[in-house]
Parts: structure tokens; sequence; C-alpha cells
């Protein structure tokens, strides 16, 4: 038997380029009578490029997209660039180039890795945070925040890293290091810009029962949060008439209270109890008792006053506590008491916005002497980042746009008309990523970059488009943005339906159905630079095929659980993808046997598929099974267990080669075609089929074939 080799770049490339020139991923947004929002957690280039860990990511998201479309919707499926922020910027300064050459750099071989994956892109519709013609908009939320009275700027100690040299929101720091380098995190009292997400607080609690999200992150955002119902009881000072005020949720153990523990030595990890006494004494107010203050290290800061009681009796940390500095414990049964006004306490701060970084957009503020801070007007944004040499973070709390010229650092304040200052603080990366999904459907591209909006727009996107768009159907990304992405994209929804930016039927969740991917590591190892072991697609692709990567990507475990990348692994998927095209040109016109009928009956239909009877049986109904399953296992993302599935129906293909027909081929290149769609566009061709198998209608079963 001959076979037709495969050539995987040639025929890669020949669809890549074909989907581009029939716009095959490019839905009419107006027009669309199925829309579904089919959105993925866009990228950051913090490097020069992505590893396989992206394309994990990308591929299952393109998976269910395929699977939808073939459902007869009109998906939609954008892509861009996050690329303002900390991680952009800090390989920019590694590599000795400026943000903005490092920018355009890294865009282009972003986007050359994303078209040579093979994903259904809509590509009129891409994005980059750093494009002026969007971070006009985000300065422009900024704005809106501060007229609803949500935005303001005070003085504060503030968490800072002390290598990249700026302000950490709390969001970003995980027991007492930052998130992006681990390091320790210092403390600092700095002047910022804040958002009042606390009063959103009770909001952001309760929507978390309508959406449809993983219970993990549900439950990282409802402990973030933290609502705490309790009471507020007030200590007088002896020998003073100040007092202290400590929030508890236990008011019954009032009676058992030895001492009050404060936050002034509090380390965040720390693993050893570490307390002074202060020398005073608060008075009980419930029998009158004097109780020795201690400051402690145990006692967060930022939890309620800061200040709390220690009642060993009833608390494991507080009975640490007592046992090492030998305080006296009461072991007395919890009594109801009235002392005290019942009051909330929330884990959550508010989102501190400010960065003392360049690569951010500026913060669309002046500060005038007389009237204080202003916004810049509407009709004067964007304001520009502008071009500066020297952007490296100081490290001292000043911002790197303290070196911008003077004649963009000055200007007039908007209300009086005197002399003003610049804010030279940036926004928090977050924030660009915060709105990026209402951006997506409003926003095209014809050959140049070509805004749809006027300069005039009262908004930054169509307000007919948005209501037939929006929310997103299906959210997919990772758990570790729980509480940063995910509830600040909450929270900007949530005030701009309050605020009126956008109509109330939307609903009160941007993600009503999220689907939190899996991580991949490196024969048994997290990939990291510093063990060499970084996966990058490239090389792959290269001597596989993006269909070879693709599969074994999606093969390697549950999609939420991910999996360990190897070598011989992806090479097995290699194989296996030679014998199923093996299959399809063993029964091509240009090999050694004709297909037997070819039947147009499936192709744009999707009615279930009629069994030939005779020699037939055994593969019909192995064909009908199939369809199930891989059915089924798509719809809940088991894309592993569906392409096992797909696996044994191809045995049983090449076991019974000489009684195939078109309907058992045509069948296999549709269930083959979200995970293998180069490939199977190229057999559906073969068949005879119309362009393209991506718009086909995907198959149905016969339940009667399954009893």
């Amino acid at each position: 038997m001959s076979k037709l080799n495969y050539d995987h770049q040639k025929i890669e490339s020949k669809w890549q380029s074909k989907w581009r020139e029939h716009k095959t991923y490019c839905p009419n947004l107006s027009k669309a009578e199925k829309p579904f929002y089919n959105l993925m957690m866009f990228p950051y280039p913090s490097a020069e490029g992505m590893h396989v860990g992206n394309m994990y990511a990308f591929t299952g998201a393109d998976v269910c997209g395929r699977f939808q479309r073939m459902q007869g919707k009109d998906v939609f499926e954008p892509i861009g660039l996050d690329g303002f922020g900390i991680h952009s910027e800090n390989y920019a300064i590694k590599i000795g180039r400026h943000p903005k050459e490092h920018a355009k750099i890294s865009q282009e071989n972003f986007y050359r890795q994303l078209v040579s994956i093979g994903n259904g892109f809509d590509w009129d519709h891409r994005l980059e945070t750093y494009d002026p013609d969007y971070y006009r908009w985000t300065q422009w939320l900024f704005i809106q925040m501060f007229n609803a009275g949500l935005a303001y700027k005070g003085t504060a100690v503030v968490n800072w890293c002390p290598t990249c040299k700026t302000v950490l929101a709390d969001e970003q720091v995980i027991e007492g290091k930052c998130e992006r380098t681990g390091d320790i995190v210092a403390k600092r009292e700095m002047s910022s810009w804040y958002f009042r997400i606390t009063e959103y607080a009770d909001k952001l609690l309760d929507g978390l029962e309508k959406i449809d999200w993983p219970e993990k992150i549900k439950s990282a955002q409802r402990n973030w949060i933290g609502r705490s119902v309790g009471r507020l009881i007030e200590f007088k000072m002896k020998g003073s008439k100040n007092t202290i005020k400590v929030f508890t949720t236990r008011p019954e153990t009032l009676n058992a209270v030895t001492f009050i523990a404060t936050s002034k030595l509090y380390e965040e990890g720390s693993k050893d109890k570490i307390g002074k006494f202060t020398g005073k004494y608060a008075i009980s107010p419930l029998d009158g008792r004097e109780i020795p203050i201690w400051d402690t290290n145990y006692v967060a800061s930022n939890y309620a006053t800061g200040i709390v009681m220690g009642v060993p009796a009833h608390d494991e940390r507080d009975r640490d506590f007592a046992t090492a500095y030998r305080i006296g414990i009461l072991n007395l049964e919890p009594k109801e008491n009235e002392v005290g006004k019942e009051h909330i306490n929330y884990h959550l701060r508010d989102w501190l916005i400010s960065r003392q970084r360049y690569w951010g957009p500026p913060i669309p503020m002046v500060n005038c002497v007389k009237c204080g801070y202003k916004p810049v007007p509407l009709d004067q944004l964007p304001v520009l980042l502008p071009d500066i040499d020297d952007f490296k973070p100081k490290g001292d709390g000043t911002s790197p746009l303290a070196n911008a010229p003077l004649e963009w650092q000055k200007t007039k304040c908007p209300n009086c008309g005197g002399q003003a200052q610049r804010e030279l603080d940036v926004s928090d990366t977050f924030l660009d990523s915060s709105w990026y999904f209402l951006r997506y459907p409003s926003i095209g591209h014809s050959g140049g970059r070509r805004p749809i909006e006027s300069k005039n727009n009262r908004v930054p996107w169509d307000l007919e488009i948005t209501k037939k768009w929006l929310p997103v159907n299906t959210y997919i990304g990772g758990a570790e943005h729980a509480v940063l992405h995910l509830l600040y994209a909450r929270f900007v929804w949530k005030v701009l339906v309050d605020q009126g930016f956008l109509p109330s039927s939307l609903g009160g969740e941007p993600f009503p159905f999220l689907y939190g991917h899996g991580l991949i590591i490196k024969d048994g190892a997290k990939m990291s630079k510093s063990k060499g072991n970084i996966v990058v697609p490239d090389e792959y692709i290269n001597k596989f095929g993006a269909d070879t990567l693709r599969c074994y990507l999606m093969f390697l475990g549950p999609y939420d659980k991910g999996g360990d990348f190897r070598d011989t692994g992806i090479e097995g998927m290699h194989r296996f993808l030679m014998r199923v095209w093996e299959l399809f040109t063993s029964s091509h016109p240009g090999g050694d046997k004709v297909m037997l009928e070819r039947s147009d009956s499936i192709s744009n239909t999707g009615d279930p598929i009629v069994p030939q009877g005779g020699l037939q049986d055994d593969i019909d109904i192995k064909m009908h099974q199939t369809i199930k399953k891989v059915t089924n296992d798509i719809e809940n993302f088991r894309f592993n267990t569906a392409i096992s599935a797909i696996m044994e129906y191809i045995n049983i293909l090449r076991t019974h080669n000489s009684e195939l027909t078109t309907q058992n081929l045509t069948v296999l290149a549709q269930l083959l075609a979200p995970f293998a769609p180069h490939m199977a566009e190229e057999a559906w061709e073969m068949l005879g089929q119309k362009f393209s198998i991506h718009k086909s209608a995907w198959p149905k079963w016969d339940e009667e074939m399954l009893k």
C-alpha cells in the first residue's frame, strides 16, 4: 500500500493562509444569529516568546471554540497582548532594550507563534494594551472611577518590593513575599492612588453564588473578601482617657480574655510568635479586670483594627503565645453578653492602583496647588507615555516619569487654568486587563489599524454589539488569577453597570462560566528558566507540526490538572497522527484503492448517520459510540479521553480497512477537527467535501445503534 507523505509545514501553512484569506474565523458581529464569545486570558509578553504552557491554555480554549462553531454557533475568539506592566519592563531592562522597542519585537514573535499553533482567532479584533488607542480608554476608566467617588489618593503603609522597586497590591503579596519575584516585601508609608473596591465587597460576594466557576476559585475570592460578622468592643486604657477598639467574631469569650494583642510587630509569614509587653493595661468592659497589652507579630495589621482579644482557652494561636510568654489562661465556658456593637469586617482592602514604574498608562490626573487633584479632560486623552531614556525604576519611591521633559510634566489645571503638575505614577497593569474583554468586539482592523469608533465616542464600546456579545460565554484561564484579574474584572464590570455605562440587562457578572486549566511541567519538574527546562513550542511545531503538538498537549491529562511534557510522548503522538493520515490517504484516489461511494449528506446537516448494514455493522456501532463519547467529553473539557476515544475508533477503522465508507472517514475528520485542524481540513478536502470542515455540522449519533 502506498501512502501520500504528510508535509506538515506545507499543509499547515496552506490552511492557515486559506483561513486568513476567507476570514473563516471572523464572524459578522452585527449579524450573528447565534453569538458565542469564546475567550481565553490574553498573554503578557514577559520574554521573547511563549512556552508550551501558554500553548496548552490556548489550545484547550480553541478546542472549545472549534467545537461550538461546528455546533452552528457564530464563534468569536479574539486575541491580543497584555503588554504593559512589570513583566515586560523587567525583561526589557534585562536584555538592554527600551520597553517600547521590545514591545514591537515581542508582539511580532508572539503573534507569529499564535498563528503557528493553528487557533481559530479573529485577527481583525486584536488589541495590545500599550496601544494608545487602548490605554486612552484605560485612562477614561480611571477618570470614571474618580468621578464616581471610587478613586482617591491616600497616604498609607504599603507593600514595597525591593526588586520590582514599586508598591504592590495586597493581592500581589503571598505569605509576605512578592508573587512575582518571591522577595520579602517591605512596608513603606507612601501616597498612592486607590480604588474603593471595598464598597463592592458584598456585591462581589453575592455574585459568586450566580456563576459557574470552579469552587476553588470561588472559595479563594470568598476568603480574600473575608466577610466576618461580629462585634466591635471598646476597651478603656488604664490611667488614660484613651480607648482601643477590638473586633471579634466571638464576643461570648470576652470573659476568658487574658491579654490584648496588637499588630505592631506583624511579620507576614513568620513562623515563630514574638511579643513585647507594652507596660500598658486595658480595662475589660465586662468585669473591670486589668488586661495586659502586648505588641505581637502574629496579629495581621490589615485585619479589622489590627488589635485582637487574646483568649488562650479558646484559640490555638493565642494559647501558643500565652504559653510562650507565661500569660495566664482562664478556662471559662463562653457566656453570652451584650458588650460592644454589631460590626461587619472584611479582609478585602482597597485596590492600590499606583505603580512607580515606566511601562504603563500614565494616571490621567493633575495636581493643582489651588484646586487639588483634577482629572485630565476627556478630549485630551490619551495622556501619552513620554519617550525617556532613563526609564529604570529608582527604588526610592520616585516614578521614572519624573525624568520626563518638563513640558510634559507641567500642564494647566482644567478647573482654574493655573499651573498644575501631572501625576507621575502609572496605573497597575491589572487595570489594563480588567476591561479588555469589553473592548474586543468593538474594535476592528482592516489592513492597517482602524478603530471603529470616533474620538468623540462616550464609551469604548459599541452598545448594540456589546449587548449582543456580552457577557462572555466561556472564559478560560489559570486559577492563579483568582484574587487578581478575576476579582478586579468583576469589580470593574459592576461599577460600569452601576454608573450606566453598561446596560443592566447584561447581568451582574462578566464571566458566567469560567474554566480553570491546569499547568504543564517538564520531565516531572515545574518549568523555570533557572532549571533550564522551559519548553519552547517552535522547535516541536517545526519538527512535528502544530497538530501533533496540539493533540499531545490535550492528551497529557485532564485539562484542569495539566500534565508532564516528555519528548517521548510527543513522538508517540506524531506516530499516531501519521497512522491517521495513512488511513485517509490509503482510501484516496491517489492511493492504491478507491473509496466507496461519496456522500455529502453529513457535511452540512448534522443529522444522525444512517448505518450501512452488513459488514459495516461493527464499524458503524463504533462510529456512533465514538461520536457520543467525543461529544460529551469535549462538552465537559475532557479532551484527553476524547482523543483516547478517537484512537480506539481509528484502531477499528484500520482493522476493517477494506470495508470503510466515506461516512466513516468524514466522521473521523470531523471528530479530529478541533484537535488537529490542519490535518482534518486537508482530509476533508481529499474526501471531496466543501470548505471548510470547521464550518460543517458536528456529526450526531443514533441511540438505536448504541442499544
